[in-house]
């Protein structure tokens, strides 16, 4: 049933949670407004809540039982070696010689095809992404990443594993920006077929997903999970899937870039197959964008207060920028760049997220010019230059250009992947 927030803050819960669960109280209830409002959300949906809830008890079973078959030692029956997982990831489970049945379950889930899967609609999906060009990276980074510090648990478990803070910021942030890039090229989402290697994106997607099992397998016996739930479990799989589409969507419309309805679903479905290869529960898998905003404001009304985490993992993405390298700039001006970088991005943070946020997490505010800049240059791009001929082609280009503009500033001629894996 759906109902009206207030006079329900303290309705008895029925299910048992980690007690961050709903712990951020009339804090989120603020956070969450401005998306209620653009998401057209209408109320709350307590079965809903409590499902999310219930989730952050909950893993990716089917990498579980692979990372455990990975940490296996010696000729235990069933080991897995990581030769053989990488051996499959680029050829397919047919490349692995007698498989152990830990391995082919994994690849015979993402390998699979739900009914639902549009491959045009993904390929239009991943065009239309492609388009949206440096605003994209710039609502990931700002909105996405840093506005999901402002809560407790992952960003805790980023801390703990040295993911997004000290010197492995800048590494870290270049894999990120390196997976979302592969998933707007032509055809990256393709598994292994017929002796044919698969997609780039699809490869950093099921390295991804073995990488967060493996995560999980590490930590869960310290990881405290009263407090938290599981290290990485569905409900945070389910707000990082969130953080990726609808919001995404959100923040590129606030930048000045018209989104229609058809091209809102085309990049939703993109997502939802990520997801699903992901491993995210189909619970949360949806191509709708008022439905995926109408789980993501229950998600956020879901968390916890925010930890000290926060503010450090947002201060090592602003101190980052003076760590990056920005072609086209000579070496006596790369400090100017990178000052220009950081107040950009500190003047961005500041109208996604709030003066109060921001406080939160020990940034300084700063006046909105690069939100208004960008706003009339997206209107010129999007509404004006892409109705020419050869308009759209050309902002599919440069979206490409600016994607492969801001790796090189971050891997700085470093091989482009993202992190090893090790048993």
């Amino acid at each position: 049933m759906t109902t009206d927030l207030a006079g329900t803050a303290d309705a008895p819960v029925q299910q048992p949670y980690p007690t961050r669960f709903r712990a951020g109280g009339d804090r989120n209830r603020r956070l969450g407004r401005p998306l209620k409002l653009v998401g057209r959300v209408k109320g709350v949906d307590h079965a809903l809540l409590d499902r999310i809830g219930r989730a952050m008890y909950e893993r990716d079973e089917v990498g579980a039982r692979l990372a455990d078959a990975i940490r296996l030692r010696g000729d235990a029956a069933g080991r897995v070696r990581m030769e053989q997982f990488r051996a499959a990831l680029t050829g397919g489970i047919a490349a692995v010689a007698d498989a152990p049945p830990a391995l082919r379950a994994f690849f015979a889930a993402v390998e699979d095809e739900p009914e639902w899967l549009d491959r045009d609609l993904v390929e239009e999906g991943a065009r239309v992404f492609r388009r949206l060009g440096q605003n994209a990276q710039d609502v990931l980074l700002q909105l996405s990443l840093v506005g999901g510090y402002r809560f407790g648990g992952p960003t805790d478990l980023l801390v703990a594993t040295g993911g997004l803070t000290g010197g492995a910021t800048l590494r870290r942030l270049a894999e990120t920006q390196k997976w979302g890039a592969s998933l707007s090229e032509p055809g990256s989402l393709l598994p292994p077929r017929d002796g044919q290697a698969p997609g780039e994106g699809w490869r950093l997607t099921v390295h991804v997903r073995l990488m967060h099992a493996l995560v999980n397998h590490a930590f869960e016996d310290s990881w405290d999970a009263d407090t938290w739930g599981l290290p990485i479990n569905q409900a945070d799989q389910a707000s990082t899937l969130g953080l990726f589409d609808g919001v995404l969507l959100i923040g590129a419309r606030a930048l000045g870039v018209p989104v229609s309805a058809k091209e809102s679903r085309a990049l939703m479905h993109l997502w939802k197959y990520v997801g699903w290869v992901m491993g995210v529960h189909p619970d949360f898998l949806v191509d709708d964008e008022w439905e995926r905003h109408r789980i993501d404001y229950h998600v956020l009304l879901a968390q916890g207060p925010m930890t000290e985490a926060g503010p450090q993992l947002a201060q090592a993405v602003v101190e980052a920028q003076a760590l990056r390298h920005y072609p086209g700039w000579p070496a006596t001006l790369q400090v100017v760049r990178a000052r220009y970088e950081r107040e950009r991005l500190l003047s961005m943070l500041t109208v996604f997220l709030g003066l109060t946020s921001m406080r939160e997490l020990g940034l300084a505010p700063r006046p909105p010019w690069a939100h208004t800049y960008l706003f009339a240059l997206n209107t010129l791009r999007y509404r004006v230059l892409t109705r020419l001929p050869g308009g759209r082609d050309r902002l599919t280009a440069w979206g490409g250009r600016r994607a492969q503009w801001l790796l090189d500033s971050y891997f700085q001629g470093e091989r482009e992947d993202v992190g090893e894996l090790t048993a």
